[in-house]
């Protein structure tokens, strides 16, 4: 598929999900006062909107593996690759209710930001260091303990496919400290979402990896195994992708 087709395809997504986003944040800050749950519900209800409009329009679907490794009982840590914005929605309809760590800039995002924010996330402050992960560890804990899910990727940023960023240990520490087992998660998003240009048809792989136990051990130990795991099922992901080509 030529560039410029996949370009008026991400367009053409882009032109259902961006006012049924202006939508669903309205419909979810008139929540404000309800249950986490019922706010969750009603507002991933977008996303389930915006996963079937991709499918339909730029023939990007997904497959998941590994469901097997989730936990049966209480909620968990995913430390998880971030390669494009599929996985940020994606994984609401793949993971039991869930809040995200991320930066607090998007929360300024007009009615973006706004509906987010009614979802609680974990928006910190990526310069303040030291504080950030205090505000991480107290944040999380306090989900955790209601039965919400926290999902963390560690590189911090989103890396192109093949690349490797550095994997930071807050989401481990939140993990050791609340006693609550981490589960790690490869997929290929980028290679059919990538950062710039245009959406490529293909089929989205995700891995859903061991549960990694937390109790005894430290941040570090936790991160580097969560960090092994993901890294090392990542070559086999990329490699099978079919090549994508632009028209001369």
């Amino acid at each position: 598929m030529s560039a410029t087709v996949g370009r008026w395809r991400s367009w053409l997504w882009l032109a259902l999900a961006a006012p049924t986003t202006i939508i669903f944040s309205l419909l979810g800050m008139a929540l404000y006062a309800a249950p986490f749950q019922v706010r969750y519900a009603v507002i991933t209800r977008w996303t389930r909107l915006a996963i079937w409009w991709l499918r339909v329009t730029c023939g990007i679907g997904f497959a998941v593996e590994g469901r097997e490794n989730l936990p049966v009982e209480g909620a968990a840590v995913i430390l998880a690759k971030h390669q494009s914005a599929w996985e940020t929605m994606a994984f609401q309809l793949i993971f039991p209710p869930q809040v995200w760590v991320l930066k607090q800039e998007l929360l300024r995002i007009p009615f973006f930001g706004w509906g987010l924010r009614m979802l609680e996330p974990i928006a910190i402050d990526r310069a303040a260091g030291r504080k950030a992960v205090v505000q991480l560890i107290r944040q999380g804990t306090e989900r955790l303990q209601r039965g919400i899910w926290v999902v963390v990727f560690p590189e911090g940023t989103r890396v192109a496919p093949g690349e490797r960023g550095k994997y930071l240990s807050g989401g481990a520490a939140l993990a050791v400290s609340a006693k609550a087992p981490v589960v790690p998660v490869a997929h290929n998003a980028g290679l059919y979402w990538p950062r710039e240009g245009g959406k490529h048809p293909g089929t989205i792989r995700v891995v859903i990896g061991p549960q990694i136990a937390t109790e005894g051990r430290t941040p570090d130990e936790v991160n580097a195994e969560a960090e092994a795991w993901i890294e090392n099922c990542m070559p086999h992901l990329l490699g099978e992708a079919p090549k994508h080509t632009e028209a001369a």
